[in-house]
């Protein structure tokens, strides 16, 4: 499996990103994908999941604010990111229920206050 994180900047507390994390190498549609991350100094942690029928879970920091969806016709995952707080800043990765411990090279989210 492979996965390419993307769509991460540079953004004012408040603002919006939206992620996207393209795989290939498997049956894509067959997989939950989740997006995790890692802040300065921490340990990475799950931001929020999709299944593959569709169904959605979120860590309780995020719920409210981000959503995540997959396109299986494109073998994409996106996370749409808003009220972003400087809190959220960290590399944002992705993985799958594929092999889990694979997570790609991740993408930067940067919020400044």
């Amino acid at each position: 499996v492979q996965l390419q994180a993307s769509g991460g900047g540079l953004v004012q507390t408040g603002g919006s990103l939206r992620l996207s994390c393209r795989v290939s190498g498997i049956r894509f549609s067959q997989f939950a994908v989740a997006w995790h991350r890692e802040a300065p100094g921490k340990r990475r942690e799950f931001v929020a999941t999709v299944f593959n029928n569709g169904q959605t879970d979120y860590s309780d920091s995020v719920r409210g604010r981000f959503t995540i969806s997959r396109d299986n016709t494109k073998s994409t995952v996106y996370l749409q990111m808003d009220s972003l707080t400087p809190e959220d800043t960290g590399l944002y990765s992705c993985n799958t229920a594929y092999n889990s411990n694979v997570y790609g090279q991740g993408t930067q989210v940067t919020v400044s206050s």
